[in-house]
C-alpha cells in the first residue's frame, strides 16, 4: 500500500491547485504553501532556543493539543513552540494564537520537504495529534533520533492499520516514542502490533480544553436578556440538513428562543439560516440593534467563530449539528461541560464521546423530524428527566479529565526535553 500513499502525495496538491479557482479552501491550501519552505528557514535563521513541534491536521485537532502546548510553557519557559496545520480551517483561524512562536502550514509530505523542514526547525521533540501519520516526517524524525509522540489517538477497526494489506500502514506506528490513546478499544486493536510499554489510555486532551474554556467563559449580557427566561435552543455547527429537522419545531414553538451557530459562516450559509428560522437576526447586528427590536427576535444565527463554546452555559437544551450528514456530528463535549442535554442526529459511530454520552444518559441520538421533536418536549415539560440529562453529561466530563497531565508527567519522566 505504500505505492498509494506516494500517489496520494503527488495527487493531493495537483487536485488542490486544479480547484483552487472554484474552491476557497483549496485556493487558501495552495496558496499557504507558496514559498512556504523558504518562509520556515527565515523566521528560524536566528532562533538558538530548543523547539517542541506540535502538529495538528485542522482546528478540532488544534484543540485537542492546545493542552499540552500551555502547559509545555509554563513547565518550559525557555523552549519555542512551533505549531503546524494541513489544513486552512485550523492555520487560518489560529495563525495568531499566543501560545505558538510559530504558526505555518505542513509542507506536503516528501523526502526533501522533511528534511529540509526538520533541519530548518530542529525540533527537541514532535507531537502529533489524533491521526497524523506522516511517512517522510516520521521516518526523518525517527532517523535523527527526535521522539514523536501521538496524543489522543483513536483507531478502529475499519483502518488501513488493521487490513491484510495494511503493512505499510502499521509500520508508520514504529516510529513513534509512545502512543497516547483515547480508549481501551484502540490499545487493543494495537496490542499485536506494537509492545505495551509503547502506548497507554491516557484519555481524550480535549476534555481538559473544555473544562479551561468553561473554567474561563466570560459572560454575555446580551444573550441572558435574548432567553428572558424562556426556554433557549443552542444548535451548534449546524448544517442544511440539520436545518431541515430543526425548522418545524421552530416555527411551531414562538415560546422557543433559538441560537443557531452554523458551521460555515460564508454569506450564503448565513443567508439559509436566516431564512430558515423565525425572526432571525446576525448576532453582529443583534449586539447593535434597538431594544425593541432585540425584544422581537426569535433566533439569533452567530456569524462569528469563536464564542459557541462558551454559549453553551446559557442552553437549556443542546443540538449538535452534522449527525445528519455523511460526515457525523462534531463537539459534543463543549456543551457537556456545562451540564446540558445533548441531542444530535444519527450519524454519530465515529465519535466515542457521542456513543459514551449516549450510554451514561447525557445524550439522545434522534433518527428523523418526529422523534427530534418527541425529545424536545419531553425535555421543556420533564424537568426532572432534564436535570437527570444535565447531570449525567457534566458528570461525564469530568470523569474524563487529566490526560494532559499523564502526557506533560511522561515527557518529564523520560527527560525528552532535557538536553
Amino acid at each position: 500500500m505504500k505505492w498509494a500513499y506516494l500517489l496520494f502525495i503527488k495527487l493531493y496538491p495537483l487536485i488542490a491547485w486544479f480547484i483552487s479557482p472554484f474552491n476557497r479552501k483549496a485556493a487558501l491550501w495552495v496558496s499557504g504553501r507558496k514559498n512556504l519552505l523558504e518562509k520556515i528557514r527565515t523566521a528560524f535563521s536566528s532562533n538558538q532556543d530548543p523547539v517542541i513541534w506540535i502538529h495538528a491536521a485542522s482546528l478540532g485537532e488544534f484543540e485537542q493539543g492546545l493542552p499540552i502546548a500551555e502547559q509545555l510553557k509554563k513547565e518550559y519557559p525557555g523552549h519555542r513552540i512551533l505549531i503546524t496545520f494541513f489544513s486552512p480551517s485550523g492555520y487560518e483561524n489560529k495563525k495568531n494564537h499566543p501560545v505558538a512562536d510559530w504558526v505555518f502550514y505542513l509542507p506536503m509530505d516528501s523526502a526533501r520537504n522533511a528534511k529540509l523542514l526538520i533541519e530548518y526547525t530542529r525540533p527537541k521533540l514532535a507531537i502529533f495529534i489524533k491521526y497524523e501519520f506522516w511517512y517522510y516526517y516520521l521516518k526523518t524524525l525517527h532517523n535523527h533520533n527526535i521522539p514523536v509522540l501521538l496524543v489522543s489517538g483513536i483507531f478502529r477497526p475499519t483502518q488501513l492499520f488493521f487490513k491484510p494489506f495494511g503493512g505499510f500502514y502499521r509500520s508508520l506506528l514504529q516510529y513513534f516514542r509512545h502512543l497516547f490513546l483515547q480508549d481501551q478499544g484502540s490499545a487493543t486493536l494495537l496490542k499485536p502490533y506494537l509492545a505495551a510499554v509503547r502506548m497507554q489510555v491516557s484519555g481524550d486532551t480535549r476534555f481538559d480544553r473544555v473544562i479551561a474554556i468553561a473554567a474561563a467563559a466570560k459572560s454575555f449580557p446580551e444573550i441572558v436578556q435574548f432567553a428572558d427566561g424562556l426556554p433557549l435552543i443552542i444548535a451548534g455547527s449546524t448544517w442544511s440538513e440539520d436545518d431541515k429537522v430543526l425548522h418545524h419545531f421552530a416555527i411551531s414553538h414562538p415560546e422557543v428562543k433559538w441560537i443557531i451557530a452554523p458551521h460555515h459562516i460564508e454569506e450564503e450559509r448565513l443567508s439559509e439560516c436566516l431564512r430558515f428560522y423565525p425572526s432571525a437576526v446576525l448576532y453582529s447586528a443583534f449586539t447593535k440593534a434597538k431594544k425593541e427590536e432585540q425584544q422581537e427576535t426569535k433566533t439569533i444565527v452567530i456569524d462569528n467563530i469563536g464564542i459557541l463554546s462558551q454559549l453553551y452555559q446559557y442552553a437549556t437544551i443542546a443540538f449538535i449539528g452534522g449527525g445528519f450528514t455523511s460526515q457525523g456530528i462534531h463537539n459534543t463535549i463543549e456543551a457537556a461541560v456545562f451540564g446540558k442535554p445533548i441531542i444530535f442526529g444519527p450519524v454519530y459511530d465515529k465519535y466515542l464521546e457521542a456513543i459514551e454520552l449516549i450510554e451514561t444518559g447525557g445524550a439522545v441520538s434522534v433518527e428523523n423530524t418526529l422523534q427530534l421533536e418527541q425529545i424536545f418536549h419531553i425535555l421543556l415539560q420533564e424537568k426532572e428527566k432534564r436535570y437527570k440529562m444535565e447531570n449525567a453529561s457534566l458528570d461525564y466530563v469530568k470523569a474524563k479529565a487529566g490526560a494532559t497531565a499523564q502526557i506533560i508527567s511522561y515527557i518529564q519522566e523520560k527527560r525528552l526535553l532535557i538536553n
